[in-house]
């Protein structure tokens, strides 16, 4: 089998570029992203001078993943206040950019009551735009700390529901260090498990159409010296059939109450194979993507995608931002209609547990969750 095989040791711990960063040079400041629709052809940096910029790079998914999301969405109102733009018209934007994610609005809200809350207080713009600043900055932090104790707890349940290690997990979509102020969400449990020498496997979806798991995961994957075999979205059954597959990792780009679960399209059906051939279907996020005020699968935002995106395909070296239909080459015949949600929405039923930075929760329940969601930390919103 013509895959990548793991290596061990400290040299095989990669230095990286991060997703985002605040940066404060002598023309102003900027908030700085690694563009991920450049990868892994290339590494470069997007600079961000204002909110609409930001908006434009979220909506192109040059950032994008759900914790990863709600930090951009916080340091576009710092960005907006510091440079003094109105705030409110930028947090409306940035949280308008992408509908599913509720982490973006989460994040942006946050940065916003505290610019809020400071202008009040003192009615000094600059003091204002510091508490946003400042917020953003503790909202990165706390995420970074998230995606530590999620590795921690993703790994214990692993070790109880599959003792023995020798781990062969199949992931889809990216939640590595690209969608997370840390290592991750699902990506880093898998990361956690071939560090400590339980990871046999990491089975990456290519996730179409824009094959995050193939760009991007198996990047990844490669940079920390993980043992990974990349696969077709459609080959995944035949992978389960084989006995292949001994638990399902993936993300959430929201929670409902109920524990529907929001992720990348092509999540369902991993859900339903799993539960036919008895293998856990995991999933791991923040509590911050837990939305309690979104009663059920139902009632969750599904983001439509344009139709191109399927129609056409583009290289990863190509720039995309602004990009319009007639970029990347045809594979379909001209005037097709494609059909393009972003997510897929799996019942609370399909779901093993869900793990969080708190704790997990099996089986995933109404209760289960608001009792997680009541134990977390308590931020403004």
């Amino acid at each position: 089998m013509a895959d990548q095989y793991a290596q061990y040791g400290e040299d095989s711990k990669p230095t990286e570029t991060p997703a985002i960063r605040w940066e404060e040079p002598p023309e102003g400041p900027v908030v700085v992203l690694l563009d991920q629709t450049r990868l892994p052809a290339e590494e470069v940096e997007l600079v961000c001078t204002d909110a609409s910029t930001l908006v434009e790079a979220i909506r192109s998914l040059a950032v994008r993943g759900a914790p990863l999301l709600g930090v951009a969405g916080a340091y576009g109102v710092a960005l907006a206040a510091v440079r003094g733009f109105d705030v409110d018209e930028a947090a409306n934007a940035l949280a308008g950019a992408r509908p599913t994610a509720v982490n973006l609005a989460v994040g942006v809200r946050r940065a916003q009551a505290a610019h809020r809350a400071e202008y009040a207080r003192s009615g000094d713009p600059e003091q204002a735009a510091t508490a946003a600043l400042t917020a953003a900055r503790a909202l990165h932090e706390e995420d970074a700390e998230a995606s530590a104790r999620m590795a921690e707890r993703g790994l214990a349940l692993l070790d109880e529901l599959l003792p023995g290690g020798g781990y062969r997990i199949l992931t889809h979509c990216n939640t590595g260090a690209l969608v997370s102020g840390g290592e991750g969400t699902a990506f880093a449990v898998a990361l956690a498990a071939h560090r400590t020498g339980q990871l046999r496997r990491l089975w990456v979806d290519e996730t179409r159409p824009l094959l995050q798991g193939a760009r991007l995961t198996a990047y990844e994957a490669a940079r920390n010296g993980m043992a990974y075999t990349l696969l077709t979205d459609n080959a995944a059954g035949s992978l389960f059939a084989a006995g292949e597959v001994d638990a399902v990792l993936i993300g959430a780009d929201r929670i409902a109450a109920d524990g529907s679960v929001a992720n990348k399209v092509g999540s369902y059906p991993l859900a339903v194979l799993a539960r036919y051939h008895h293998v856990p279907f995991i999933v791991v996020a923040p509590t911050t993507t837990i939305d309690l005020d979104t009663p059920d699968g139902a009632s969750i935002e599904v983001e439509q995608r344009p139709g191109h995106e399927v129609t056409e395909l583009t290289a990863p070296q190509v720039p995309t931002m602004g990009a319009e239909a007639g970029g990347g080459i045809p594979v379909a015949p001209l005037g097709t209609q494609a059909y393009n949600p972003a997510f897929d929405i799996t019942p609370p039923e399909l779901v093993t547990a869900i793990v969080t930075e708190e704790g997990a929760v099996s089986p995933v329940t109404a209760e289960a969750l608001a009792g997680l969601c009541a134990r977390s930390r308590p931020v403004s919103t």
